[in-house]
């Protein structure tokens, strides 16, 4: 897949991935990045990644806690908020009606 057009995607939903994974309960970065490649999305870098966390955080969608690691650094433990699952119900509502017209456009003869 062309790697312009799939980063231009991932800008528009990774904060909804992001959400969607702390649905299921508090992550810290790494944790993450897993998860998002482990669903399919791809490798997330970093760089890409962290920025999203700031802006979910200083938006109030999610929360963050510094912990003291077992064996390890420290981590940074991200939690989403109430505000933040309303903000994945609407933006996962609204991804949806987005996606299925264009499903509909680009699978349209592909099969015959």
């Amino acid at each position: 897949m062309d790697s312009d057009r799939r980063g231009q995607w991932l800008r528009g939903v990774l904060d909804l991935c992001v959400l969607a994974l702390l649905r299921e309960g508090e992550s810290y970065g790494y944790q993450l990045a897993q998860a998002l490649e482990a669903a399919g999305i791809g490798p997330i870098q970093g760089g890409t990644l962290y920025p999203v966390l700031l802006r979910l955080q200083r938006t109030g969608l999610v929360t963050a806690e510094w912990r003291e690691g077992a064996s390890g650094p420290a981590r940074k433990y991200y939690r989403i908020t109430d505000s933040g699952r309303a903000t994945l119900r609407q933006g996962g509502s609204a991804w949806l009606a987005f996606v299925a017209p264009v499903t509909g456009l680009v699978t349209k003869g592909v099969d015959g």
